[in-house]
């Protein structure tokens, strides 16, 4: 299966969220070879510490779909999410989670490995540099 495309449109919207002065993080999600959300963090826009680019995604591909289970929808996110968002993709029951770069220091393969659910796959590393840089660039402008 060839992740690139959808990361890339994923990227798109991380760049979106830079260019908002939010953190960059990105996301898709896809179902039947259908973009069906596009999100990105929006935590500074909307004051608001739960407005991370997966859960965007996760209410609009919900909505979109008309229920709150995405057991045929694939999630691309240039992060690793956090624990509340796994926690949220674990409740969807999303079938796939893709991902480009890791977060060791944030992400919930550090803290809540188990928060998925367990039919979830995950892929990562997919434009783990582009993924990685955006954010590396975000925050040295930062500094």
């Amino acid at each position: 299966m060839n992740y690139t495309y959808y990361m890339r449109q994923a990227l798109e919207e991380a760049r979106k969220a830079y260019a908002e002065d939010e953190i960059p993080v990105g996301a898709v999600i896809v179902c039947q070879d259908r973009i069906i959300a596009r999100a990105h963090n929006l935590t500074e826009t909307l004051t608001d510490v739960t407005a991370h680019a997966e859960m965007q995604a996760i209410t609009a591909a919900a909505e979109y779909m008309g229920g709150k289970y995405l057991t045929e929808c694939t999630l691309y996110v240039t992060l690793e999410p956090c624990i509340m968002c796994a926690g949220a993709l674990g409740w969807s029951q999303i079938k796939r989670i893709v991902i480009g770069a890791a977060d060791p220091k944030r992400g919930y393969q550090r803290f809540a490995p188990q928060a998925l659910h367990p039919r979830t796959e995950v892929v990562t590393g997919i434009m783990e540099e582009e993924c990685s840089q955006l954010m590396k660039d975000f925050f040295k402008r930062k500094r």
